[in-house]
């Protein structure tokens, strides 16, 4: 039988082309089905950032069928926890959310060597909310 999510996770960016479609990646790759994760935009771009794809793709990730999609009201009322990179004041807040603000370079416009680092904060920081959210649950 399989069991419900601990947390699902909605992260935000302006174009949901680059930082938030590597944030998504990592944490469904590392966290499996624990994690319920969603990705969107404010104002989405027409694909995922190639640059972003080739740095995921180094460390095993494939993001290449992703789609930016827009953010909705009801993809962040549905999320425990929305983490924005860089879309302003364009996300809605709700009570009983945890919101945390991951301040990122934008990797748009960038060729793969400014992405890798881009890509290795973003690793960092979801190795670290995958462990909160596993404290939580155990908790």
């Amino acid at each position: 039988m399989p069991s419900t999510p601990a947390a699902s996770v909605l992260f935000v960016c302006v174009h949901n082309a680059g930082r938030s479609q590597m944030a998504a990646g990592f944490l469904s790759h590392l966290a499996g089905d624990r994690v319920e994760v969603r990705s969107a935009g404010s104002l989405p771009a027409e694909q995922v950032n190639p640059a972003a794809v080739e740095a995921m793709e180094e460390v095993g990730i494939d993001i290449s069928a992703q789609r930016p999609k827009v953010l909705t009201t009801e993809t962040v009322q549905a999320s425990d926890y929305v983490i924005t990179m860089g879309c302003g004041d364009a996300c809605p807040v709700f009570p009983g959310k945890k919101y945390l603000d991951w301040a990122l370079e934008d990797p748009a416009g960038k060729g793969i060597e400014s992405v890798r680092p881009i890509r290795d904060e973003i690793k960092k920081r979801i190795a670290a909310l995958i462990a909160e959210i596993d404290a939580k649950r155990e908790a």
